[in-house]
């Protein structure tokens, strides 16, 4: 069995590190045109790495630490990653299942095509949901 605990430390602090790392792209986007016919070449790059470090907190925090976190409380727990969520809610890790599971669905639509309509569209919900991404800080150190 697996050492929860440990596992638990090492990923906060990965998840610290790729927060620091998501804060600063959101603040770098805050102020850019998010109408991908207002972007250049620059802003494009900002935006596309903003978008992977979206994906890579969300994916740490939903498929390593809440599947940790919920380890420890529960170690027979198993399911989905909807019944992660479900759990993480109803555990007080999170406060919204149905927004971390747009969350999750936009870091998995991430990888996808997207004509300039929809990829506007895409970052504009990327930009509105990264405040929740940003509010986890509180949830790793606890």
């Amino acid at each position: 069995m697996p050492d929860y605990e440990v596992l638990l430390k090492e990923t906060s602090r990965k998840l610290s590190k790729a927060l620091e790392h998501l804060d600063y792209s959101y603040n770098k986007i805050s102020n850019l045109p998010d109408q991908l016919s207002d972007m250049d070449d620059e802003i494009m790059e900002t935006w596309e790495s903003y978008s992977s470090r979206f994906a890579r907190v969300s994916d740490i925090f939903v498929t390593q630490f809440l599947r940790t976190k919920i380890a420890l409380e529960e170690p027979g727990f198993k399911g989905t990653t909807r019944d992660y969520l479900n759990k993480a809610e109803k555990l007080g890790l999170i406060t919204d299942a149905n927004e971390w599971a747009m969350i999750r669905e936009l870091r998995n639509a991430a990888a996808h095509e997207y004509n300039d309509e929809d990829l506007t569209a895409f970052y504009q919900k990327l930009k509105s949901l990264c405040p929740t991404l940003l509010s986890i800080k509180s949830v790793i150190g606890s």
